[in-house]
């Protein structure tokens, strides 16, 4: 269970089909859309403004979302934040990526399709063009993207979103085992247990 908080009269909202990591912090007015995945140590903090992410977004570990009083930060359909960004006050744009330890500020918009190299500096109020990348302290256009460039980060947000499914059911809380002949052992066991199960299936 992810440590969410309600604030104001205002409770999170996350979608039984997403996946937020029990490690991650949900403040107030934040909502998870479905198929999102959201990584250990991010903060979404929506004390002042609303923090929302689309269908399919991902922001991962280490990762802050916050806002001024009234202003939406928003990760539209498949964005794609990396680890350790920063987003206060903006729009990330629907299969848009921010690479990872990027700053994107207030009234900045990451254009559809477009990216945000690591550790870019996106200043407030810039518009990123769709399907360009940008780069620097502040960040400025490096170049188009080609349709393989963004076929290619689709391809790494389907991943995340695979993830979610994964984590929903598979992820648990355990005792670390004491060596890796451990862990063998373990998986023998449990290929076992499941050719069983697949030879009692074929019986019936």
């Amino acid at each position: 269970m992810a440590k969410v908080y309600a604030f104001d009269g205002i409770t999170p909202v996350v979608h039984p089909d997403a996946f937020v990591h029990p490690d991650a912090v949900l403040i107030g007015d934040v909502i998870v859309g479905p198929d999102c995945y959201v990584g250990p140590c991010a903060c979404l903090r929506g004390d002042f403004g609303r923090i929302r992410l689309e269908r399919g977004a991902n922001i991962q570990d280490t990762c802050v979302a916050h806002s001024y009083p009234g202003v939406e930060v928003l990760i539209e359909e498949d964005g794609h934040v990396g680890h350790g960004a920063i987003l206060h006050g903006c729009r990330v744009g629907r299969n848009a990526l921010v690479g990872m330890n990027a700053i994107v500020m207030d009234g900045a918009v990451v254009g559809a399709d477009a990216m945000v190299a690591a550790g870019a500096f996106v200043k407030s109020g810039m518009a990123v063009p769709p399907g360009t990348l940008v780069a620097g302290v502040p960040a400025r256009v490096v170049r188009t993207l080609s349709p393989d460039d963004i076929a290619k980060k689709l391809a790494g947000t389907r991943m995340y979103q695979d993830l979610a499914r994964r984590s929903l059911a598979t992820m648990r809380l355990v005792d670390p085992l004491p060596s890796e002949e451990a862990r063998q052992h373990q998986h023998a066991q449990q290929a076992e247990h499941a050719a069983k199960g697949a030879a009692a299936h074929t019986q019936d």
